[in-house]
């Protein structure tokens, strides 16, 4: 009986290893990506990752176009010889870019205008919201009422007094999704002028960081995040777009519970045209002088480890200069692109001016063993000195 409950005691505890190590080798596979691209040559090895291991591979399917210049094969990665994966790798020249680090301020005008609020309109019938018994919510888009585009708040006012307090066909966007209703306009007492109750926004300007400029296409990246609205939290819809030179003039120091922020003054002149405003960053063309910026290599994720790196930003006039920092962890699959590193600033002059990590400094550079790695891209509220970052291959567009 005693050798019997041996025996089940040390299956039960197999079992549990198996269990433990079977978890292990998922989790693994989880924090892989699915695609790599390597420069000719290289082998794939994960820094973040040291214990995978290249296995074996097979080339991949031949490329649809006969143009097509990169080379994929398929990779098994291992752990102690024991499968986790299968990625591909695609061979891809090394990208170089200008690394900047320089604050620029951004100006955006909307595709729409934005519901950022509601107001109750009043005349002999009492309070009335003609746009939430239309169905508007905070964060709609609107696009056209009474058959007249929207492309900003006098828009808006002028397409309600057009339509004389008539039923008017409302066009709006929610998450993607674009919907008509029916709005009918009330005359104000108070102005005379006929309103819907609610407050819309057509414009953005901010403070960030520029990235990198590409220097045979002059393309620009910025941010690592999408800009907001500050009321709704909504990706602002690009219509149109420029980027403007600016000067740091202060720098509020970061405190637990309260961000820190760069002030600045934005300076005459246009430095460049916004494109696209996305998830992982502000991009365009930039139409100012680059050369004397530093040409760096964009590293490829796998190249990226945890340990001693560099922030390169500016706290005070235009000028950036590097900073001491640590990544201190990587999260190469994040469902967030711009949340895959997180960082920590330890250089006693940085924290000594800004507490750490502030609001302006969003898209400053990463930089590790020669390499541009990621950008800034949100602070930690609750800790200044903390911070999350984007991969830079997160933040190149996907054709480059």
């Amino acid at each position: 009986m005693l050798w019997a409950k041996c025996v089940r005691t040390a299956l039960g505890g197999l079992a549990a290893v198996l269990l433990l190590a079977g978890a292990a080798l998922l989790g693994t596979a989880a924090a892989l990506p699915d695609t790599f691209y390597v420069s000719a040559g290289e082998p794939l090895t994960v820094a973040s990752l040291p214990w995978v291991k290249e296995g074996k591979s097979r080339a991949g399917a031949a490329p649809a176009e006969a143009a097509c210049t990169d080379k994929s094969r398929n990779v098994t990665l291992t752990v102690l010889g024991v499968p986790v994966k299968t990625v591909r790798t695609v061979t891809a020249a090394p990208r170089f870019v200008r690394v900047c680090g320089t604050p620029f301020g951004v100006k955006m005008f909307s595709d729409g205008a934005l519901v950022v609020a509601f107001s109750d309109r009043y005349n002999g019938f009492g309070g009335q919201n003609p746009a939430k018994q239309a169905g508007l919510q905070l964060g709609d888009w609107i696009l056209s009422v009474g058959g007249y585009t929207i492309r900003s708040n006098e828009d808006v006012s002028s397409a309600l007094q057009a339509g004389g307090g008539k039923p008017l066909r409302l066009v709006y966007r929610r998450g993607g999704q674009q919907h008509t209703a029916s709005l009918t306009p009330v005359l104000d007492n108070a102005s005379g002028l006929y309103r819907a109750g609610v407050w819309v926004r057509d414009s953005g300007a901010g403070i960030g960081t520029l990235t990198y400029i590409d220097p045979e296409t002059t393309a620009f990246a910025g941010l690592g995040h999408a800009v907001s609205d500050a009321d709704t939290g909504q990706e602002l819809a690009l219509l149109s777009g420029e980027i403007v030179p600016v000067t740091v003039t202060g720098c509020r120091r970061g405190e637990v519970g309260s961000p820190g922020e760069l002030r600045g003054e934005f300076l005459p002149g246009s430095i460049g045209t916004i494109q696209s405003n996305s998830a992982t960053g502000v991009y365009g063309l930039y139409t100012g002088d680059c050369s004397a910026l530093e040409l760096l290599p964009a590293a490829h994720v796998q190249s990226v480890h945890t340990g001693a790196a560099e922030v390169l930003t500016t706290v005070t006039g235009s000028k950036p200069r590097r900073y001491a920092a640590v990544i201190e962890r990587i999260n190469l699959t994040s469902a967030e692109p711009n949340r895959n590193l997180l960082l920590r600033i330890t250089d006693p002059a940085l924290l000594e001016v800004s507490g750490g990590i502030v609001q302006g400094m969003s898209g400053s550079p990463i930089l590790q063993d020669g390499a541009l790695v990621g950008a800034v891209t949100h602070v930690f509220v609750n800790d200044p000195t903390r911070g999350y970052g984007i991969l830079m291959e997160n933040m190149l567009p996907p054709d480059s």
